[in-house]
């Protein structure tokens, strides 16, 4: 029996996306560029910018008027009250307030700063910034569709953003739009080595591969926004599902 593995491979040669781009044509071209192939179970992990680039997901901080509640809040946590604007208009509530700090709970759900409002690689003006895509989870599903119809695999689809945590340092990758795979894997009722039932354990796959993937797209100017997961079981394709399952229901929310 030969020992399990899993593989993360930076997709090469994604282009800068713009507003309006065929993201699917562009991954098919640039793995056919880069001798990569699709095969059956493989997950494409996508970085959030460029399917909100695709999405034409870019505001122009000149073009948005401010609210007296954004200008209040944007006088305690020192930002540009203009963003703090659409970090409102993103969100359906606002949990945290100090100096250098937003802390809301987007309309999708996702607990984040700044409403996952991003400025950093943003090609053009200086007053851009980019919002987190328009429903992620029918980005993937739309994604896997147009990807199994070019490879003739059956795939998984994860768009992946970089969250801070509770009681932790630094931020991690984290699945906010799901297609193809079972984003968390429920194991209650399995047996562990002793014997004993597991009682709690499910397990946040999507947001695992997510942060692996971030290990090979990073942060900063790497380029390499689409990552190639091989060696996931069968077992992660038989419940698909959207990431909307990773968020925890706000009454067994102890951090809010």
């Amino acid at each position: 029996m030969s020992a399990p593995s899993l593989s993360f491979t930076a997709v090469p040669g994604i282009p800068e996306v713009c507003a309006g781009d065929d993201l699917a044509g562009l991954i098919m071209a640039a793995l056919r560029a880069g001798e990569l192939e699709l095969r059956d179970h493989d997950v494409l992990v996508l970085s959030q910018k460029i399917v909100s680039k695709a999405q034409a997901r870019a505001v122009d901080l000149g073009s948005v008027a401010v609210s007296a509640r954004a200008r209040q809040l944007a006088a305690t946590c020192a930002k540009d009250p203009r963003l703090v604007e659409l970090i409102l208009r993103e969100s359906s509530a606002v949990l945290r307030v100090v100096p250098g700090v937003l802390i809301v709970r987007h309309r999708l759900g996702l607990v984040c700063a700044n409403a996952g409002i991003d400025q950093s690689n943003l090609e053009g003006a200086q007053n851009q910034v980019l919002l987190l895509p328009e429903a992620p989870d029918q980005a993937a599903a739309d994604l896997q569709a147009a990807l199994e119809q070019h490879s003739a695999a059956k795939l998984g689809v994860l768009i992946a953003d970089s969250f801070g945590r509770p009681w932790r340092m630094g931020v991690c990758g984290v699945c906010i739009g799901c297609a193809g795979i079972d984003p968390l894997l429920d194991q209650r009722g399995r047996r562990d080595r002793a014997g004993r039932e597991l009682a709690v354990t499910q397990i946040a796959l999507a947001d695992q591969l997510c942060a692996g993937a971030g290990l090979l797209s990073g942060e900063a100017d790497e380029g390499l926004p689409v990552i190639r997961v091989r060696g996931l079981g069968a077992e992660a394709f038989v419940r698909p599902g959207p990431a909307a399952r990773l968020i925890r229901p706000l009454d067994t929310d102890l951090f809010q």
